[in-house]
């Protein structure tokens, strides 16, 4: 087979992935000429990717979700009380109440309470972010999972249920108020950046991992007698993935607008790298896992899965706790990010996450959907958010384009499996 014809093969088989990738791109041409070029400044690029790092992480986890035929709109008040947990234990616990506590009952023994206070910026750091990934876990997680999975609870109630007291409980531990987490250390998760010299070394290390799992799965494919795809078709798209690399890396560490604005630290965002590395677990897990292959064959035809021998309920309740620790997680960025915990935390996320899972090609009816293909998805969403503020368009229509490119990639959807 001719490289071209295998080219005009492959597109045909990912039409949904390549389409949304054409889809950013004019995206990001149209508001680059409506913003006289100032949409594809380094500067707004590198904030494209950081304000998307919670919706995509969201979205990783609803993909597989959405793909069992289930549904979460919790993840959006989850992630948001979890940043306030996360924001208390920072703000108010470590510093406030605990010590307060502690002088009352050591007030006779000054040498152990001065070997304990004051509690040090790193270890308030990692308890806040432990106790944020253990509350969302249980509640989020299991709690909704095991209403789901083995009290058979339809999805849609059970995490509506979810949202609602998640609402509840971010009141009741904000008390209406706002709530700082720029505390040292705790900010460098939503915040930080990696010292460019480290960033160049990654960028090495993915590179050369991208071309050795390219040669290894055509000598995998070989030694089991699959047929091999061409071998230049294989370079090209290795190579153009490598080259998105160096280019991301290349505009964080050289963005001439942060040294102008007197930020000398450039280099990749922290929240951007945790995207990736949950994104490549999540990939792998989809792909190369039974859990993610049983995960689609639920989807795809629950009474099939049944008969041929996988657990339905354990699988969804595994996959409904997963969605609550990847909340978590967005949860504990967010605070970060923000820099506080408020009332108003994770407010609307869980539609974004939703959006961009079903704008990557997730099916609404299950069985189908990619990790990457959602990442797409949240980089549009944000990119439309992003280029609206940009040329100062009222909230209002925003929401309503939001909307729209909603409904048409659903209709697209929908038309591309009629003609399948």
């Amino acid at each position: 087979m001719s490289f071209s014809s295998e080219l005009f093969k492959r597109f045909r088989q990912n039409i949904q992935t390549y389409a949304i990738v054409l889809a950013l791109l004019a995206i990001w041409i149209l508001f680059a000429l409506l913003t006289e070029g100032r949409y594809l400044k380094p500067q707004n690029i590198s904030n494209l990717f950081r304000q998307m790092s919670v919706t995509a992480l969201l979205a990783t986890g609803m993909v597989l979700v959405i793909v069992t035929g289930n549904i979460d709109l919790s993840v959006g008040k989850a992630a948001g009380l979890v940043s306030v947990v996360a924001a208390f234990f920072q703000d108010d616990f470590w510093h406030r109440i605990l010590p307060s506590f502690l002088e009352r009952v050591l007030a006779n023994q000054p040498e152990l309470l001065e070997a304990i206070l004051p509690i040090h910026p790193l270890t308030a750091a990692i308890l806040s972010v432990v106790l944020g990934l253990i509350v969302g876990t249980l509640l989020f997680g299991v709690l909704q999972g095991y209403l789901i999975s083995y009290l058979s609870v339809p999805s849609f109630i059970v995490t509506l249920g979810g949202l609602f007291v998640a609402r509840g409980a971010i009141l009741f531990v904000t008390q209406g108020k706002t709530i700082a987490a720029d505390q040292p250390y705790f900010e460098e998760i939503g915040q930080g950046r990696l010292d460019p010299t480290i960033g160049w070394v990654l960028a090495a290390i993915v590179i050369v991992f991208l071309f050795f799992n390219m040669f290894r799965g055509r000598w995998r494919k070989q030694k089991h007698g699959f047929e091999l795809s061409s071998i230049y078709l294989d370079l090209v798209t290795t190579t153009l993935f490598s080259l998105l690399v160096v280019g991301y890396v290349f505009i964080e560490n050289m963005d001439k607008d942060l040294a102008r604005e007197g930020i000398q630290n450039q280099g990749i965002q922290v929240p951007v790298l945790l995207l990736v590395a949950i994104a490549a677990i999540m990939i792998y897990a989809s792909d190369n896992t039974r859990f993610g292959r049983y995960a689609y064959a639920i989807g795809g035809n629950r009474e099939a899965a049944r008969l041929s021998g996988i657990n339905i309920r354990k699988q969804v309740f595994w996959v409904m706790i997963l969605m609550g620790f990847l909340s978590s997680i967005a949860g504990v960025v967010l605070a970060s990010y923000v820099g506080y915990g408020t009332i108003a935390a994770g407010e609307g996320y869980e539609l974004d996450a939703i959006a961009a899972a079903i704008l990557g090609g997730t099916s609404t009816l299950g069985g189908e959907g990619t990790v990457f293909g959602a990442l797409i998805g949240a980089l549009i969403m944000t990119s439309l958010v992003t280029g609206l503020q940009m040329m100062n368009v009222p909230s209002s229509f925003q929401y309503l384009v939001r909307g729209l490119v909603l409904v048409l990639a659903v209709y697209a959807d929908v038309t591309i499996k009629k003609n399948q």
